[in-house]
Protein backbone atom coordinates (compact mmCIF):
# COMPACT_ATOMS: atom_id res chain seq x y z
CA UNK A 1 0.00 0.00 0.00
CA UNK A 2 1.23 2.94 -1.34
CA UNK A 3 2.92 5.50 1.76
CA UNK A 4 1.36 8.98 1.04
CA UNK A 5 2.56 10.64 4.04
CA UNK A 6 6.02 9.39 3.08
CA UNK A 7 6.12 11.50 -0.30
CA UNK A 8 8.76 14.57 -0.66
CA UNK A 9 7.18 17.73 -0.17
CA UNK A 10 8.50 20.14 -2.29
CA UNK A 11 7.22 23.03 -0.83
CA UNK A 12 10.83 23.90 1.39
CA UNK A 13 8.38 24.48 4.94
CA UNK A 14 9.66 23.09 7.82
CA UNK A 15 6.81 22.94 10.40
CA UNK A 16 7.98 23.40 13.88
CA UNK A 17 5.01 21.44 15.79
CA UNK A 18 2.53 18.36 14.10
CA UNK A 19 1.35 15.53 15.50
CA UNK A 20 -2.20 14.88 17.67
CA UNK A 21 -4.33 16.69 20.18
CA UNK A 22 -7.19 15.86 21.73
CA UNK A 23 -5.90 12.52 23.38
CA UNK A 24 -8.25 11.95 26.09
CA UNK A 25 -7.41 8.97 27.95
CA UNK A 26 -6.87 7.95 31.55
CA UNK A 27 -3.69 7.71 33.74
CA UNK A 28 -2.57 6.80 36.92
CA UNK A 29 -0.63 10.08 38.71
CA UNK A 30 1.52 9.26 41.29
CA UNK A 31 0.71 10.92 44.93
CA UNK A 32 3.04 12.24 47.26
CA UNK A 33 2.14 8.79 49.79
CA UNK A 34 3.45 6.55 47.09
CA UNK A 35 0.22 5.78 45.54
CA UNK A 36 -1.62 7.22 42.62
CA UNK A 37 -4.65 8.56 41.32
CA UNK A 38 -6.53 8.05 38.42
CA UNK A 39 -7.71 10.95 36.36
CA UNK A 40 -8.93 11.39 32.59
CA UNK A 41 -6.18 13.61 31.04
CA UNK A 42 -6.34 15.61 27.81
CA UNK A 43 -3.33 15.22 25.61
CA UNK A 44 -1.29 16.84 22.76
CA UNK A 45 2.09 15.42 21.61
CA UNK A 46 4.00 17.04 18.57
CA UNK A 47 7.01 16.59 16.84
CA UNK A 48 9.16 18.88 14.32
CA UNK A 49 8.80 17.65 10.42
CA UNK A 50 11.12 18.27 8.11
CA UNK A 51 10.59 20.15 4.93
CA UNK A 52 11.49 17.61 2.75
CA UNK A 53 8.15 15.15 4.20
CA UNK A 54 4.82 15.67 3.38
CA UNK A 55 3.91 14.13 6.63
CA UNK A 56 4.00 12.64 9.63
CA UNK A 57 2.94 9.04 10.93
CA UNK A 58 -0.39 9.89 13.46
CA UNK A 59 -0.78 6.61 14.78
CA UNK A 60 3.19 5.86 16.31
CA UNK A 61 1.89 9.01 18.59
CA UNK A 62 -0.94 6.81 20.14
CA UNK A 63 1.09 4.14 20.29
CA UNK A 64 3.72 5.63 22.21
CA UNK A 65 0.91 7.03 24.57
CA UNK A 66 -1.70 4.25 25.03
CA UNK A 67 0.53 2.29 27.18
CA UNK A 68 0.71 4.43 30.04
CA UNK A 69 -2.67 4.33 31.05
CA UNK A 70 -1.16 1.23 32.51
CA UNK A 71 1.26 2.88 34.72
CA UNK A 72 1.90 5.35 36.97
CA UNK A 73 2.98 8.79 35.69
CA UNK A 74 5.10 11.26 37.53
CA UNK A 75 6.46 15.04 36.11
CA UNK A 76 9.73 12.26 35.31
CA UNK A 77 7.69 9.86 33.38
CA UNK A 78 7.69 12.91 30.67
CA UNK A 79 10.88 12.35 29.97
CA UNK A 80 10.46 9.10 28.77
CA UNK A 81 7.88 9.69 26.43
CA UNK A 82 9.45 12.20 25.41
CA UNK A 83 12.34 10.05 24.12
CA UNK A 84 10.12 7.55 22.53
CA UNK A 85 8.27 10.19 20.48
CA UNK A 86 11.47 11.35 19.12
CA UNK A 87 13.00 7.82 18.33
CA UNK A 88 9.95 5.92 16.91
CA UNK A 89 8.78 9.37 15.19
CA UNK A 90 12.96 9.91 14.02
CA UNK A 91 12.04 13.83 14.96
CA UNK A 92 14.93 16.18 16.08
CA UNK A 93 12.22 17.87 18.85
CA UNK A 94 9.18 15.93 20.17
CA UNK A 95 6.81 18.20 22.32
CA UNK A 96 4.47 16.97 25.25
CA UNK A 97 1.59 18.60 27.23
CA UNK A 98 -1.12 17.25 29.02
CA UNK A 99 -3.78 18.14 31.47
CA UNK A 100 -5.84 16.98 33.96
CA UNK A 101 -7.55 17.42 37.09
CA UNK A 102 -5.98 16.19 40.36
CA UNK A 103 -7.54 16.06 43.79
CA UNK A 104 -6.41 17.27 46.88
CA UNK A 105 -7.93 15.86 50.28
CA UNK A 106 -8.96 18.48 52.58
CA UNK A 107 -9.69 18.57 56.22
CA UNK A 108 -12.14 21.57 57.79
CA UNK A 109 -10.48 23.51 60.15
CA UNK A 110 -13.27 23.02 63.13
CA UNK A 111 -15.11 20.02 62.04
CA UNK A 112 -12.64 18.09 60.40
CA UNK A 113 -14.61 17.03 58.08
CA UNK A 114 -12.92 15.28 54.79
CA UNK A 115 -13.46 16.52 51.31
CA UNK A 116 -11.44 16.74 48.09
CA UNK A 117 -10.33 19.56 46.06
CA UNK A 118 -9.83 19.49 42.28
CA UNK A 119 -6.75 20.80 41.27
CA UNK A 120 -6.51 21.60 37.53
CA UNK A 121 -2.93 20.77 36.93
CA UNK A 122 -0.67 20.59 33.38
CA UNK A 123 2.58 18.40 32.34
CA UNK A 124 3.95 20.06 29.71
CA UNK A 125 7.88 19.15 28.34
CA UNK A 126 10.22 19.50 25.30
CA UNK A 127 12.98 17.30 24.28
CA UNK A 128 15.51 18.24 21.69
CA UNK A 129 19.25 17.74 20.71
CA UNK A 130 20.37 20.58 23.31
CA UNK A 131 17.84 18.79 26.19
CA UNK A 132 14.94 18.35 28.14
CA UNK A 133 12.86 21.07 29.27
CA UNK A 134 9.68 20.43 31.81
CA UNK A 135 6.95 22.78 33.12
CA UNK A 136 4.52 21.85 36.00
CA UNK A 137 1.27 24.10 36.45
CA UNK A 138 -1.19 24.34 39.10
CA UNK A 139 -4.43 26.58 39.23
CA UNK A 140 -5.37 26.95 42.80
CA UNK A 141 -8.78 28.19 44.34
CA UNK A 142 -8.45 30.49 47.44
CA UNK A 143 -10.33 32.75 48.89
CA UNK A 144 -9.84 36.80 49.22
CA UNK A 145 -10.60 39.61 51.26
CA UNK A 146 -10.05 43.08 50.35
CA UNK A 147 -8.00 45.55 52.79
CA UNK A 148 -9.68 48.46 51.21
CA UNK A 149 -13.24 47.19 52.28
CA UNK A 150 -12.12 46.13 55.11
CA UNK A 151 -10.56 49.89 56.47
CA UNK A 152 -13.30 52.05 55.12
CA UNK A 153 -15.88 49.71 56.34
CA UNK A 154 -17.88 49.77 59.77
CA UNK A 155 -18.53 46.56 59.95
CA UNK A 156 -17.31 43.55 57.17
CA UNK A 157 -15.65 43.19 54.12
CA UNK A 158 -16.14 42.54 50.69
CA UNK A 159 -14.36 39.00 49.84
CA UNK A 160 -13.74 36.72 46.70
CA UNK A 161 -13.13 33.24 45.38
CA UNK A 162 -9.74 33.48 43.55
CA UNK A 163 -7.48 31.42 41.77
CA UNK A 164 -3.38 31.34 42.12
CA UNK A 165 -1.67 29.75 38.87
CA UNK A 166 1.50 28.86 38.48
CA UNK A 167 4.27 27.68 35.96
CA UNK A 168 7.51 26.47 37.12
CA UNK A 169 10.58 25.22 36.08
CA UNK A 170 12.52 23.14 39.03
CA UNK A 171 15.81 21.41 38.89
CA UNK A 172 14.69 17.96 39.03
CA UNK A 173 18.38 16.71 40.02
CA UNK A 174 17.94 18.93 43.30
CA UNK A 175 14.60 18.48 44.20
CA UNK A 176 10.87 16.81 43.59
CA UNK A 177 8.05 18.99 43.52
CA UNK A 178 4.94 17.08 44.25
CA UNK A 179 1.64 19.16 43.31
CA UNK A 180 0.25 18.76 46.87
CA UNK A 181 3.38 20.28 48.33
CA UNK A 182 2.99 23.45 45.74
CA UNK A 183 -0.82 23.77 46.47
CA UNK A 184 -0.40 23.95 49.97
CA UNK A 185 2.24 26.46 49.43
CA UNK A 186 0.32 28.51 46.95
CA UNK A 187 -2.80 28.25 49.49
CA UNK A 188 -0.23 29.52 52.38
CA UNK A 189 -0.36 33.05 50.39
CA UNK A 190 -4.05 33.78 50.21
CA UNK A 191 -6.06 35.20 52.70
CA UNK A 192 -7.96 31.89 53.40
CA UNK A 193 -8.20 28.47 51.58
CA UNK A 194 -10.95 27.01 49.97
CA UNK A 195 -12.75 23.90 51.69
CA UNK A 196 -15.78 22.34 49.43
CA UNK A 197 -17.18 20.64 52.56
CA UNK A 198 -17.64 23.64 55.48
CA UNK A 199 -20.18 23.03 58.52
CA UNK A 200 -21.43 25.94 60.65
CA UNK A 201 -18.12 25.96 62.60
CA UNK A 202 -15.82 25.63 59.71
CA UNK A 203 -17.73 28.84 58.06
CA UNK A 204 -17.69 31.16 61.04
CA UNK A 205 -13.38 29.73 61.45
CA UNK A 206 -12.54 30.58 57.60
CA UNK A 207 -14.58 33.71 57.26
CA UNK A 208 -12.99 35.24 60.33
CA UNK A 209 -9.40 34.00 59.20
CA UNK A 210 -9.93 35.58 55.75
CA UNK A 211 -11.31 38.87 57.88
CA UNK A 212 -7.87 39.09 59.70
CA UNK A 213 -6.04 38.23 56.78
CA UNK A 214 -7.01 40.52 53.81
CA UNK A 215 -5.12 40.51 50.71
CA UNK A 216 -5.44 42.38 47.49
CA UNK A 217 -4.31 40.60 44.31
CA UNK A 218 -1.22 42.48 44.02
CA UNK A 219 -0.18 41.39 48.08
CA UNK A 220 -0.78 37.69 47.03
CA UNK A 221 1.24 37.45 43.83
CA UNK A 222 4.16 39.15 45.53
CA UNK A 223 3.58 36.64 48.78
CA UNK A 224 3.80 33.79 46.11
CA UNK A 225 6.95 35.57 44.30
CA UNK A 226 8.73 35.45 47.71
CA UNK A 227 7.83 31.76 48.63
CA UNK A 228 8.50 30.41 45.38
CA UNK A 229 11.99 31.92 45.36
CA UNK A 230 12.47 30.58 48.58
CA UNK A 231 11.77 27.56 47.32
CA UNK A 232 15.47 25.19 46.31
CA UNK A 233 15.72 23.59 43.01
CA UNK A 234 13.18 26.52 41.08
CA UNK A 235 14.72 27.83 38.28
CA UNK A 236 11.88 29.69 36.67
CA UNK A 237 8.39 30.71 37.51
CA UNK A 238 5.28 32.57 36.30
CA UNK A 239 2.69 33.93 39.04
CA UNK A 240 -0.46 34.90 37.91
CA UNK A 241 -3.59 35.69 40.20
CA UNK A 242 -7.06 36.76 39.80
CA UNK A 243 -9.62 37.90 41.52
CA UNK A 244 -13.47 36.91 40.52
CA UNK A 245 -14.67 40.11 42.13
CA UNK A 246 -18.24 40.02 44.31
CA UNK A 247 -19.16 43.33 44.11
CA UNK A 248 -17.47 44.60 40.47
CA UNK A 249 -18.48 43.22 36.89
CA UNK A 250 -15.01 42.83 36.16
CA UNK A 251 -11.95 40.78 37.50
CA UNK A 252 -8.57 41.94 39.32
CA UNK A 253 -5.67 40.68 37.84
CA UNK A 254 -1.68 40.33 38.55
CA UNK A 255 0.84 38.93 37.06
CA UNK A 256 5.11 38.07 37.27
CA UNK A 257 7.37 36.06 35.56
CA UNK A 258 11.05 35.22 37.24
CA UNK A 259 14.31 33.65 36.09
CA UNK A 260 15.87 32.64 38.97
CA UNK A 261 19.18 31.49 37.32
CA UNK A 262 20.22 35.11 36.27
Amino acid sequence: MEDVQGKLDHRGIPIQRVGVSQIRLPVKIETQDSGFQSVLATIRMTVDLPHEYKGTHMSRFLEVMHPWSDRVMSSRSVSEILGEMRQRLQAETAHFEMDFEYFISKEAPISKSKSLLGIHCRFEGTLDSGGEDFLLQVAVPVTSLCPCSKEISEYGAHNQRSEIRVRLRYDHQARYFWIEDLVALLEAQASCPVYPILKREDEKAVTERAYENPKFVEDMVRDVVLALRAEPGITWFQAECENFESIHSHNAYAFQEEDLRR
